[in-house]
């Protein structure tokens, strides 16, 4: 693993409902009345991988043309540079415009259902991130070292934080 990222520690539903709480605040008082999309997702990246200790890669893949994702601000190892709509599990929810939690991206089918940027990333969850006029901004990624990290609690404050942030 890389010397300046940490392994995932995983929490249980009690922490998770405090860190988000916490996160959530923070990421309200730092960006709230900012209009720069990279600097609102540059500071939610910061901020939730430093409340969160079970996020390994956090970042935002950004629309590109009609059906492509390109790599936008991210904090952890090296990200795909670009990601075609429809493939891997960024591509997938970017097609989909839905939030997908992966238990074990190890599982996936290589190339296809998963892109292996990084093969320390075993869990993610990937969710749509839309403007305030309801146009796909792109989609924001996280990834977990341990398998089983993300559930119904972080989508749920991940779709709060992102609609609290973008769809403003």
């Amino acid at each position: 693993m890389p010397y300046f990222v940490r392994p995932s520690v995983n929490l249980n539903t009690e922490e998770k409902e405090v860190a988000y709480s916490l996160a959530h605040a923070a990421i309200a008082a730092t960006v709230g009345g900012e209009d720069n999309e990279v600097m609102k997702m540059a500071t939610v990246n910061s901020l939730l991988k430093t409340y969160l200790p079970y996020y390994y890669w956090v970042g935002f893949y950004l629309v590109h043309g009609q059906r492509q994702l390109i790599v936008g601000p991210y904090q952890g190892t090296l990200g795909c540079l670009y990601i075609d709509f429809g493939r891997g599990v960024c591509g997938a929810v970017a097609a989909s415009e839905r939030t997908k939690i992966v238990a074990d991206t190890h599982v996936l089918e290589e190339g296809k259902e998963h892109i292996a940027c990084d093969p320390n990333s075993r869990s993610e969850i990937v969710l749509p991130v839309h403007r305030a006029d309801g146009s796909l901004l792109g989609v924001f990624d996280v990834d977990s070292t341990e398998e089983a990290s993300f559930d119904a609690v972080d989508q749920r404050w991940l779709e709060q934080i992102l609609r609290d942030t973008f769809a403003v």
